[in-house]
């Protein structure tokens, strides 16, 4: 096991948690048994298997020795890279605005290399304008403070640097159609939205597709998804889910490579990338 290069804190959670399960699958060990070797329950290991938890110092020492790990640099490697996994993220910033449950989603999306995602209602998060990200949180949170509306526009904005650092995420995007013609923010809002997403689709790491009404039902009638993809080899891909006020994290691979088959079909089924700006440039007329 070797520590990788980059990932964020909420990687390196889920790696160390895979690393700890291995070790205990080896070991011949239940969840229970290791739950009571550290004064916890089997309910507790399981969250750190699978990095739901941060880590504590002791609780890994107890587990490495429990497991039989006796190679001092394996040991190294694991206690470091727990207290790496405990270091708050960037988007701790605005624990104040930022739910639990999405906090796991921004660290897994912080860590990407590529992320798939189809949209029904609203323009993808990371396309969104700082004004038609404002009418989309209004929407959902009317009773929501000036302040808080502001914080959660400006987390949304910074998301945004993932396409436009060093090493840049790829976003490949299929919106439907209904989300580009639903007056969200009026018409100036809107127009000024459609431009934005024919200006980033120059971006050579972006790619968007736009699935036409008149194409009627199709693969993913079953709602919005986006598919995780990492550079880290012990990272499988994951599946999110958003609902009302929580989230699913799909990680089995029969569940994820059904969703991959319906991403394939949505690329397949829409008009190919090329004539997404000429799309755009007509909505654009008709706004």
């Amino acid at each position: 096991m070797t520590t990788p290069a980059s990932g964020g804190p909420t990687v390196r959670r889920i790696l160390v948690g895979a690393q700890l399960r291995r070790l205990r699958e080896a070991a011949g060990i239940s969840r229970e048994e290791a739950g009571y070797r550290i004064r916890g329950s089997e309910s507790k290991i399981s969250r750190m298997e699978l990095g739901r938890v941060g880590f504590k110092d002791r609780d890994i020492v107890d587990l490495l020795e429990y497991y039989g790990v006796e190679d001092p640099e394996q040991r190294k490697i694991l206690i470091t890279m727990a207290k790496e996994a405990n270091t708050p993220g960037w988007w701790h910033d605005y624990d104040d605005v930022l739910p639990g449950w999405f906090q796991t989603y921004v660290g897994l999306e912080e860590a990407a290399s590529l992320i798939r995602t189809y949209e029904v209602q609203f323009v993808p998060g990371l396309l969104q304008t700082d004004d038609y990200a404002r009418a989309v949180t209004l929407s959902g949170a009317p009773e929501a403070s000036s302040e808080d509306v502001d914080r959660r526009v400006q987390l949304r904005m910074e998301r945004q640097r993932l396409l436009t650092r060093e090493k840049p995420l790829r976003l490949w995007a299929v919106v439907d159609e209904a989300a580009l013609r639903r007056p969200m923010g009026g018409t100036k809002v809107m127009r000024g939205q459609i431009k934005a997403l024919l200006e980033v689709s120059d971006m050579p790491n972006v790619t968007i597709q736009i699935m036409p009404f008149r194409f009627g039902g199709h693969a993913a009638d079953g709602g919005p998804f986006s598919i995780l993809r990492f550079a880290e080899p012990d990272l499988p891909d994951i599946v999110y889910l958003e609902l009302m006020v929580s989230a699913l994290y799909l990680e089995k691979r029969e569940h994820v490579d059904r969703y991959t088959q319906t991403m394939d079909r949505l690329t397949v089924d829409s008009p190919p990338p090329e004539v997404t700006r000429e799309t755009l440039r007509k909505i654009l007329t008709q706004i």
